[in-house]
């Protein structure tokens, strides 16, 4: 179901992500994800000059390659556009990124390595739903090799319980694919 009727309005802006997960023949995982900000109109820029409308103000690449662990062995972050000719200059910190692991905790640690001035917000940004598209493809991959869909396999309880109103532990989803970890009140 989509939004509902807007007010009367003009379209000034458009940020575009797309990110897309692959597996790697030697095992590995490519997480990629690129930003690309566009404006309806035109405006002049200091460094750039005039930027055109639909001409990007931000486009911005980031892969990280990661293990089945979620453990980031490697990091490449690209600014194809930015509207100062210093931004592309920061994208090598992102590599401050190898050795963090995806999970808990992961968000501050990508902004304790860079974010502020020592990164690129618009990059920091990114990281997060490039986070989320790991875990949608290590998913697919359990789910093509016949796992279970709910990744978890064990008495630990799964770790991604909790993150979601769906995965609340009260809730009838929880009680229903895994009843040790449901503390509803039924």
């Amino acid at each position: 179901m989509p939004l509902s009727e807007p007010a009367p309005r003009t379209h000034l802006h458009a940020r575009n992500i797309e990110c897309r997960g692959y597996l790697r023949d030697d095992g590995l995982w490519d997480i990629e994800g690129r930003l690309v900000d566009t404006k309806t109109y035109a405006f002049s820029n200091r460094d750039r000059g005039e930027i055109e409308a639909g001409e990007p103000v931000h486009g911005m690449w980031l892969r990280l390659t990661i293990d089945d662990a979620m453990r980031i062995h490697a990091v490449e972050a690209v600014t194809d556009h930015g509207p100062y000719r210093i931004c592309p200059a920061i994208t090598s910190n992102f590599k401050r990124l190898e050795g963090l692991t995806i999970g808990p905790g992961f968000r501050r640690a990508v902004r304790e390595r860079v974010g502020g001035e020592q990164g690129c917000t618009h990059l920091v940004e990114l990281v997060g739903p490039i986070a989320t598209t790991a875990f949608q493809t290590m998913i697919a991959r359990r789910r093509l090799k016949g796992a279970q869909s709910d990744a978890h396999s064990g008495s630990e309880r799964p770790p991604f319980l909790g993150t979601c109103h769906a995965l609340a532990t009260g809730s009838p989803v929880v009680k229903e694919q895994w009843p040790e970890f449901y503390t509803g009140n039924d």
